[in-house]
């Protein structure tokens, strides 16, 4: 069966002959390419060049066009940092800098590199007939984020209207992007929003459902499927995303694929993920690759599940890695022999952090994914460095990126589960959620208390 084909049947919750495979490819396609993410990203004849080199190695049945959350945000003026190796970073917020939500007009197609991705929509469109095209836009949350900063949490609580009138503009960027995308010819529109991580049920309903909910209709009216993909812990959220009537969710490694899959099953919608991105197949092997996706495929069984990575792939991963998953995909004769043989477990050496602490400052490990490429873990990261900006030398932050080995070793070593998480003197204070900046000042200067005393 055509990739396409069998990704519309998944997603319609049809019992399928074999599992469909979506490797969310994004700037690793410029490693493809022997190119910096920043030549890659800015180059529509690249990024089709990128993507017909993974779906060449990869034999997906369905891929993004590209996965960069920052497209929309700088076509609305916000400031990129790029980096050779991570898609470019929000490093600047227009409503912090004196521009009213009032001001901000919904940018034209034309804007910015928008253009660039849906040119190469269409020459991939008219290149894969009968592939499944993703086209991958910055959901509403996490547009409002880019265009307001941290400062939002706080508004949530005390200028609702506000956010309120942040939402409707970015929804209606989103709509902007969606339907460009359908338009350029992608299948699949996915809203991909990892900053619904960072709040609780009942704002989720209040500041994401309704506008997530008219963005999957408006996909649906324009003859599309949608996908609502969030990173992070956010198993809190995982009923009230399929409230919002996506015909698929896509989850990451933090949230177990069996409470998702009878979540989304529950209320009739298919549901992705979830191979581990930096354990495995960043730094795993062909056959870690392998069983881990096997494992992912047996839990998600073949109604209503799509096999993918739990996010954008990192740059380095290994394409035998990556290969290694494909090949699993289209041949249940290997699946059969692998799930005769014996489960392997990686061993991860922990690290010995006797010198690592001090006696007169408070030491801060922030466990990310990479805060240049993770927009929970940099927002994190940027609150923790605001909280102790007043305490000076007195507190010492250190980021530790699961995508390096020295990052794996400190999340084993400090017991940390979840991503990002904030250890303050060896102490879990704050798991995945970001935070006030309040609370992260007053854990530090209780810390700092004990240690004067």
């Amino acid at each position: 069966m055509k990739g396409l084909e069998l990704i519309k049947k998944a997603m319609r919750l049809e019992e399928v002959e074999r599992i469909p495979w979506v490797p969310f490819v994004g700037a690793h396609a410029g490693e493809l390419l022997g190119l910096s993410a920043t030549d890659y990203l800015q180059s529509t004849d690249k990024i089709v060049e990128g993507v017909n080199k993974a779906i060449e190695l990869y034999n997906p049945d369905g891929i993004p066009v590209a996965f960069d959350l920052q497209i929309e945000a700088e076509a609305l003026g916000c400031k990129l940092a790029w980096a050779d190796d991570n898609p470019p970073a929000v490093v600047s917020h227009p409503l912090t800098e004196g521009v009213n939500i009032a001001d901000m007009q919904v940018p034209c197609p034309c804007k910015g590199r928008i253009p660039v991705v849906m040119e190469a929509t269409r020459q991939l469109r008219e290149q894969h007939p009968d592939l499944a095209l993703y086209g991958l836009i910055t959901g509403p949350f996490t547009l409002a984020l880019h265009l307001l900063g941290t400062d939002i949490f706080m508004q949530m609580m005390m200028e609702p209207e506000k956010v309120n009138q942040i939402m409707r503009f970015t929804t209606n960027v989103a709509k902007m992007m969606a339907g460009n995308y359908i338009e350029s010819g992608t299948d699949v529109v996915a809203i991909v929003d990892p900053m619904t991580s960072q709040i609780d049920p009942m704002s989720f309903e209040t500041f994401v459902t309704p506008y997530v909910t008219e963005i999957n209709e408006f996909i649906r009216e324009m003859d599309a499927l949608s996908s609502f993909f969030v990173c992070g812990n956010a198993q809190q959220n995982i009923e009230v995303m399929c409230e919002t009537k996506p015909d698929n969710i896509s989850i990451d490694e933090n949230i177990p694929l069996d409470f998702v899959r009878d979540m989304a099953l529950k209320h009739q919608v298919s549901f992705g993920g979830n191979i581990k991105l930096t354990v495995v197949l960043l730094m795993g092997d062909e056959e870690a690759s392998r069983r881990d996706a096997l494992e992912c495929m047996d839990i998600g069984g073949k109604k209503g599940f799509i096999l993918a990575p739990g996010c954008d792939l990192a740059m380095a991963s290994p394409q035998q890695n990556l290969v290694a998953v494909a090949d699993l995909v289209h041949d249940e004769i290997l699946q059969g022999e692998l799930r005769a043989s014996e489960a392997q477990e990686m061993d991860v050496e922990t690290l010995d952090l006797t010198s690592h602490w001090s006696e007169d400052k408070v030491m801060i490990d922030v466990i990310t994914l990479d805060s240049s490429s993770c927009a929970p873990c940099q927002y994190m990261m940027d609150a923790v460095e605001r909280a102790a900006q007043e305490y000076g030398d007195k507190v010492v932050i250190k980021e530790h990126r699961i995508k390096e080995k020295e990052g794996v070793q400190m999340m084993l070593s400090l017991g940390v589960q979840n991503l990002p998480t904030i250890v303050m003197d060896g102490n879990i204070d704050f798991i995945s959620q970001i935070p006030p900046i309040q609370d992260i000042k007053e854990k530090i200067k209780g810390y700092l208390s004990v240690k004067s005393n």
